[in-house]
């Protein structure tokens, strides 16, 4: 006579066997269909600046997942526009699924290249971001047109340990960062942001773009800070033109994505919505 506990275990054993044997022969049409449906949603990457981090995201990443939405915010080396798009380049080849790609001021730089080539990326949002055509660098977007408050002496250069051609660090003064970075943030989340900043390579300033531009062929929107005093809001406009961005107007500074992040993340979304596989 079978033991009960013994019975009991061996009619465990013989259901786990059934299960198993059930899932290997799932038709892959059908656990590719669970897959998309768990997935039904693209992937926001969000991009940061020069003298930010991934946290400044922090307030647009918590109502993107409100929505359900999965948010990746990745370091952005601040190196210079070729070495950071390849470094993005490859972190978005790890996602699978679509993707809707965000950068916050130089960040724009890094993703116009980094998006090219990878059907994958299906929209661009730009906020107070740079959109660069070929041949664009920072500091020509910048000096585009007048109104840009950050001036050569707004920086503090801290040299490479063992830069070549004697490349620096360039940080931003305490003064300048309250008064023209974080001009729209309170005075404690301005110095939090300016304790935690992340430095900027000098030479990434003149650095040029090469090649076609993601947004040429990747539908885009624009977040503009009307009262930006980074990215003049005249340059931001004629930029979100050029690139035949739906553009959004913010009363808000060039960390708008700090101040408002109710309205970066309506953008976001409204991106994020266009996108269906």
């Amino acid at each position: 006579m079978t033991h009960p506990v013994v019975s009991k275990l061996f009619r465990s054993v013989v259901a786990g066997a059934v299960l198993l044997a059930l899932f290997a022969t799932a038709t892959p049409s059908l656990i590719a269909h669970a897959q998309a449906s768990a997935n039904a949603k693209p992937t926001i990457v969000l991009v940061h600046g020069a003298w930010a981090d991934g946290s400044s995201w922090e307030g647009v990443i918590s109502r993107l997942q409100r929505d359900g939405y999965t948010v990746l915010a990745p370091p952005n080396p601040l190196r210079g526009i070729d070495e950071d798009a390849t470094y993005l380049a490859g972190f978005l080849k790890t996602i699978n699924g679509p993707i809707v790609l965000v950068g916050h001021s130089y960040g724009g730089m890094v993703t116009s290249a980094a998006a090219t080539g990878n059907e994958e990326v299906k929209a661009l949002v730009y906020v107070d971001a740079y959109v660069p055509d070929a041949g664009d660098s920072v500091l020509s977007l910048t000096s585009e047109r007048p109104g840009s408050r950050l001036s050569p002496d707004a920086f503090a250069a801290v040299p490479f340990k063992a830069a070549a051609g004697g490349d620096a660090d360039l940080y931003i003064k305490p003064a300048a960062f309250e008064s023209v970075f974080a001009s729209d943030l309170p005075r404690a989340t301005a110095d939090a942001m300016f304790a935690a900043q992340r430095p900027f390579a000098n030479s990434a300033l003149s650095e040029k773009t090469s090649g076609a531009p993601a947004w040429k062929s990747i539908p885009s929107w624009y977040l503009i800070g009307d009262a930006d005093r980074v990215i003049p809001p005249a340059t931001q406009l004629a930029m979100a033109q050029r690139a035949k961005a739906n553009v959004t107007h913010v009363n808000g500074g060039h960390t708008a994505l700090v101040s408002h992040p109710d309205q970066a993340a309506a953008v976001i979304l409204a991106a994020a919505k266009s996108v269906t596989r």
